[in-house]
């Protein structure tokens, strides 16, 4: 199987403690924090290449990442200036995984009608007219498959590389049973 390319993972984390989101942009070089326009304060880094989202609660959002350990990484990171700049916040701070997006190439074109029935209809919504893709909820999974005619596929939902492999597979083994792709 041609490798999954993970493009975005989205993580979540608390510093457990309120924050001054005024003071942390100060502490974090190049923060943005413009209350009026976003409640919080964005972030931007390049190593790892993340986004972070800081809110007064503590609550964190990191997206960006390519790998989960890019996403860790970054939140810890953030933690780590604001206490180098005299925020404090909890001693270990747990990341938690929310979504993993990627694409996939089957690398053949696919009729997206005869995909729609074969994958079975109560799973997959296929409005040609709204949306040139076929969304498929694979079977015992978070995952969901935008499948093009083109063969591309973005795979979101999923919350491991695991499960997101796997329900990449599942739908490949799916496609070459009923003969669409090889």
């Amino acid at each position: 199987m041609t490798s999954v390319k993970i493009e975005n993972v989205v993580a979540t984390s608390s510093l457990e403690t309120k924050l001054d989101l005024e003071e942390a942009a100060i502490v974090l070089d190049g923060a943005e924090y413009d209350p009026e326009v976003f409640p919080g304060l964005i972030f931007r880094m390049q190593n790892p290449k993340t986004s972070i989202l800081l809110f007064r609660t503590g609550k964190i959002v990191c997206t960006g990442g390519k790998t989960v350990d890019d996403a860790s990484a970054g939140v810890n990171k953030v933690k780590r200036l604001l206490n180098k700049g005299g925020i404090d916040t909890i001693d270990e701070i747990e990341v938690t995984v929310q979504n993993i997006v990627a694409t996939y190439s089957l690398e053949e074109d696919l009729n997206l009608n005869t995909v729609a029935m074969v994958l079975g209809l109560e799973r997959v919504e296929y409005e040609p007219e709204q949306f040139p893709g076929l969304v498929y909820r694979v079977k015992d999974s978070g995952a969901v498959l935008l499948l093009f005619g083109t063969g591309k596929m973005v795979c979101t939902g999923a919350k491991d590389v695991k499960d997101l492999e796997e329900a990449v597979e599942y739908t490949r083994e799916e496609l070459g049973r009923a003969g669409l792709v090889h």
